[in-house]
């Protein structure tokens, strides 16, 4: 009987224990783990900027992507003019269109027999994607007398009985170029389908930059961006943007570097440029990667403007991707001068008068006012003296004109080394008042940099993680056990925010047929996309970023992961506009671990009202979001209380946790 009882009882604690556990507390602190928050020692303002976004157009993250625009190779200048389309019938290829810079158009004639047809069909991104009872706009500039072509939503899959599903027939009535719209209202959801245009009339028809967009687009905008991706960002909160990458301001070569001027005015008339990611894998080969410049300088500015986010573009500085080119192909100190000028010129684009030469054409584009930029990074990733040698002219000259612009420079492609270690003087000697870091790497990196910037110079260039996540060893996908070394990392970034100032993973963006690179943020299909856990501890920091660091010790010391500290990770911030205590916790261990927070220098009357705990958690290591799943791994929220001033918890193995605290005077 007493066995039987010894089992009952043990059954009854190791249920107690695991419900406590999922609650993220439990009732005594024996053999815990006691952390200390100084509340009377408020630290160093956290920037607003401390949370961000990076965007590049990679993983066809803008045109088949963000960019909502779902017919490729639009206005034919594709260096294959017909890449993307299927041509039928009397179709011929022209170069004398109504755009100077996007000259290519089709001309459908007569096929000369009654039973013969021509005609174009798009392919879209891996497919066009439609969802049942949506509007999209098809939009067309054409010319012809008194002519008539047919639009369709047709189905790819050639085993139904009909292929189009939805069509509308447009008159074409003039012979001068012309833009005209028709609305197609898909009666179906169809992920993979096809746009195709029939000539219906006996006579010729030029047609050039055919287009199809969702009406509901961000904002309702045409030539807008595609609604659900935007909303992902917004509901991080960024404090920055950072636009618009990445080895794509680079370019393989000078001709197809990134030229923010070829991206604002007319989207008609943006010339195409070759993304520089298309070739750069052979076994992620993706030959028809090309960016339109739809989404450019002017979206990328509103965009920030939307989400809320400080703009920070980055400018060629002269240097084309040195992984691919040898010093002497690179662009002479001498010829600097347009370089220059145009990061001059994209300061008056974003803030200048209307009455500028570049203030009128963002007017001219639907935004006279301001976009307020205040920061802007000159040079991707550059390493060796070519690059001091090149940011030095631009600095000067943007200080004598533009003191007010904080400037982002770079300490290269690796997160330390010979690179690293002779950029970071030069920086601080050319005074770049950011210094962009990038780490791609695996865990053990993530959990021995807990202490990465405790003994920055805190004089110096402040510091922007400006592309980072952790590459998995032999699991370099997106999986919770990397989302969880980089919230463990960031306990650092914060507790430093006198010295971080800015911090954004990357890449943002991956089509789940057309990536190159992984893991990613956020993974999308032609219908759906998905927040990764990687996502979501962003989104937690982002949230709870409070506005002020607060020393949180264990025995004295960082709570970093260090000998001794059990896999803990753990940082506190003070919160002035909800007068709240937030406190971050990374267990990267396998073992459930207690902690006892006490909240010091509080005074006897200031109560810790019941406050909140979310967790990110999952029992899977290898597990993430996907697209058929997107739930599978989501912040749980629980309430919490402290007794008096100290909070008793249980952190779960492998488990991230913030804890909230709104403080209350009883008086």
């Amino acid at each position: 009987m007493r066995i039987y009882k010894f089992i009952i009882m043990k059954l009854h604690r190791t249920l107690f224990a695991a419900l406590a556990m999922a609650a993220g507390v439990t009732l005594n602190a024996q053999n815990a783990h006691n952390m200390v928050v100084q509340t009377n020692k408020v630290g160093a303002p956290i920037q607003p900027t401390m949370y961000g976004l990076f965007f590049e157009d990679i993983n066809y993250g803008a045109d088949g992507g963000l960019y909502a625009e779902l017919i490729k190779n639009r206005s034919f200048e594709f260096p294959q003019s017909f890449m993307g389309w299927n041509i039928f019938g009397n179709v011929k290829l022209m170069d004398d269109g109504p755009f100077e810079r996007n000259p290519h158009y089709v001309r459908l004639g007569n096929s000369g027999h009654a039973h013969k047809h021509t005609g174009i069909e798009n392919e879209g991104f891996f497919g066009i994607g439609v969802k049942e009872g949506a509007e999209y706009r098809f939009s067309v500039w054409a010319r012809g007398e008194n002519q008539k072509i047919r639009i369709e939503l047709i189905d790819n899959n050639t085993m139904q009985e009909k292929q189009a599903f939805e069509y509308k027939d447009l008159v074409i009535d003039s012979k001068d170029w012309k833009q005209y719209e028709v609305i197609l209202k898909s009666p179906r959801t169809e992920p993979k389908a096809h746009l195709r245009i029939f000539l219906e009339s006996a006579g010729t028809v030029d047609l050039e930059h055919v287009s199809l967009f969702p009406t509901d687009t961000w904002e309702g905008r045409k030539n807008g961006l595609r609604k659900d991706l935007v909303q992902a960002l917004y509901d991080i909160k960024p404090g920055v943007f950072r636009f618009p990458g990445g080895c794509i301001v680079e370019g393989t070569d000078v001709a197809t570097r990134y030229q923010w001027k070829n991206t604002v005015g007319p989207v008609e008339n943006r010339p195409l440029n070759e993304n520089r990611w298309h070739y750069t894998f052979k076994y992620r080969f993706f030959p028809d990667y090309f960016q339109t410049y739809g989404l450019g300088f002017f979206e990328y500015f509103q965009l920030s403007e939307d989400i809320g986010a400080e703009p920070l573009p980055i400018l060629n500085c002269g240097l084309i991707c040195q992984y691919q080119n040898d010093p002497e192909h690179q662009i002479a100190t001498s010829e600097l001068e347009c370089y220059i000028q145009d990061a001059l010129d994209l300061i008056e684009f974003a803030n200048g008068d209307v009455n500028t030469t570049w203030g009128k054409v963002r007017a001219e584009m639907g935004h006279p006012e301001s976009f307020n930029l205040k920061f802007i990074g000159i040079g991707n990733e550059q390493w060796g003296s070519e690059y001091p040698e090149r940011l030095k002219p631009f600095i000067e000259r943007l200080r004598k004109a533009h003191p007010e612009i904080k400037i982002v420079g770079s300490s290269g492609p690796n997160s330390e080394g010979e690179d690293f270690d002779y950029l970071w003087p030069e920086m601080t000697k050319l005074k770049a008042d950011l210094v962009d870091e990038h780490f791609y790497r695996p865990e053990s990196w993530f959990l021995a940099q807990g202490n990465r910037y405790d003994n920055y110079d805190r004089k110096g260039p402040k510091v922007f993680a400006g592309e980072y996540a952790c590459h998995g060893k032999g699991k370099k996908w997106n999986h919770f056990n990397a989302a969880l070394m980089e919230a463990a990392f960031m306990t650092g970034l914060e507790r430093n925010a006198d010295v971080v100032h800015m911090a954004t993973y990357a890449p943002l963006f991956a089509h789940v047929e057309g990536w190159q690179w992984r893991p990613d943020m956020i993974w999308f299909d032609n219908l759906n996309s998905v927040r990764t856990c990687s996502y979501y501890v962003q989104q937690l920091y982002a949230h709870n970023k409070g506005t002020n660091v607060l020393p949180l010790t264990m025995d004295k010391k960082p709570v970093s992961g260090q000998e001794g500290q059990d896999g803990l990770f753990a940082s506190a911030v003070w919160d002035k506009d909800e007068q709240a205590y937030i406190v971050k916790i990374a267990n990267t261990s396998d073992s459930a671990q207690p902690v006892s927070v006490t909240f010091a220098g509080l005074k006897k009357n200031d109560k810790l009202a019941e406050g909140k705990c979310i967790t990110l958690h999952s029992a899977d290591l290898d597990k993430d979001n996907t697209v058929e799943n997107p739930n599978v791994i989501t912040p749980q929220e629980s309430t919490v209380t402290t007794d008096g001033h100290v909070l008793n918890a249980e952190v779960a193995p492998r488990t991230f946790a913030v804890y909230k605290f709104v403080k209350a005077s009883n008086k």
